[in-house]
């Protein structure tokens, strides 16, 4: 079983292959900006530097948000849901704010329409 042990909280990475969701919401606004997926490396990572480290999937590596365009997420706080299955990192956005590789400040920018 692959699981990360931090401060009492194991976080379960077994039912998803290795992965487990990160959400990621500005601490300041409350804003949810983008999701991603960490494996035990990269949720290492992310609590080794205080910035966080996500696994992309479609590379097959490690890859810390904002290493390039400077838009990096730094950690505020960070917390695991009941099932410890899923993260919540609230951060600060380093740079001009854009998290979205399209330039914006969230990834859900994409309006679905739902029939009430």
């Amino acid at each position: 079983m692959q699981q990360a042990t931090t401060q009492d909280v194991t976080i379960d990475f077994d039912k998803m292959g290795g992965l487990v969701p990160g959400i990621v919401q500005d601490a300041g606004t409350g804003e949810m900006l983008m999701l991603g997926f960490l494996n035990e490396a990269s949720y290492r990572k992310t609590l080794e530097s205080g910035f966080v480290t996500f696994f992309s999937r479609t590379r097959n590596k490690l890859w810390m948000k904002g290493e390039t365009s400077g838009n990096r997420l730094r950690i505020v706080s960070a917390a695991t849901d009941c099932d410890s299955d899923a993260l919540l990192f609230k951060v600060e956005v380093e740079g001009d704010g854009l998290v979205c590789h399209e330039g914006t400040v969230s990834c859900f920018t994409k309006t679905i329409e739902v029939s009430a």
